[in-house]
């Protein structure tokens, strides 16, 4: 196993707890943006949470895989759907976004495991 993606999300949520705490009005309008995007509407929590977890991979950002590839789990993405995710990442970020999506197939896996 490359990370534990699982503690990964877990210590990353501890630590934006604590940038949270220092500036809570940016907390909580981060919060409210979280809420006001996770919800059905023309596209499902489903297919924004492959779309945040896309630009995650393209981005290179762990924490954002992390984070995305456990909601992606959480509303019933398919390994399939995550590949065309991670492939479409790979189009937009090339070659880096295959070491990402390499790390987030294997996030998504970890957390598939629990579902």
């Amino acid at each position: 196993m490359y990370k534990d993606w699982k503690q990964t999300a877990n210590d990353l949520a501890g630590l934006m707890q604590q940038v949270g705490k220092g500036v809570p009005d940016v907390a909580k309008q981060f919060a409210g943006l979280d809420r006001a995007v996770s919800v059905d509407g023309a596209l499902s929590c489903k297919q924004k949470e492959l779309m945040a977890l896309a630009i995650g991979i393209a981005i290179r950002c762990e924490g954002c895989i992390a984070f995305h590839a456990k909601a992606a789990v959480k509303y019933g993405a398919t390994r399939d759907e995550l590949l065309e995710t991670i492939g479409l990442a790979i189009y937009m970020g090339g070659g880096p976004s295959y070491v990402y999506g390499a790390q987030a197939l294997e996030a998504f896996d970890t957390f598939s495991q629990d579902a």
